[in-house]
């Protein structure tokens, strides 16, 4: 997991983890504490079998999220239209703020991988970019 994040509109999020050995981890997220906003949307991804598989490549004018690798592991690229940076995602208790103008992309799942993502608002087609040049376009504005 990276240290520090180098692109606009990121961050690094750290969750609260206790450790019940022999019984496993408890790890805690908070809205408005840890969680930085209301949670008004959670989502997962799992059985990425496809080692090729390549999900994201979008941005968004105004929904933050919190990006969390839960169980195995992937490489999240962000790009904020000048400095991009990847990071490898394999740790449960480090999660990535995907803040809007954030271009985004997830490739190099372990076929045990699980994400999962929190959202400050519920899903609206039309706070997406999906097409990269309109985005590089967008966020010059």
């Amino acid at each position: 997991m990276v240290r520090k994040i180098k692109v606009k509109n990121s961050g690094l999020i750290k969750l609260q983890v206790f450790d019940d050995f022999p019984d496993g981890n408890l790890v805690i997220g908070e809205a408005n504490k840890n969680v930085p906003f209301s949670i008004k949307r959670v989502y997962y991804i799992n059985n990425l079998y496809n080692r090729k598989a390549e999900r994201g490549k979008h941005a968004h004018k105004l929904l933050e999220q919190i990006i969390f690798c839960i169980n195995g592991h992937f490489t999240l690229s962000l790009d904020d239209g000048e400095k991009k940076q990847s990071i490898l995602m394999n740790n449960p208790i480090y999660g990535v703020r995907l803040g809007p103008k954030l271009w985004h992309t997830m490739t190099r799942f372990s076929s045990d991988c699980v994400i999962l993502v929190l959202a400050n608002d519920y899903f609206n087609e039309s706070d997406y970019i999906r097409n990269y040049k309109e985005f590089l376009n967008y966020v010059k504005k």
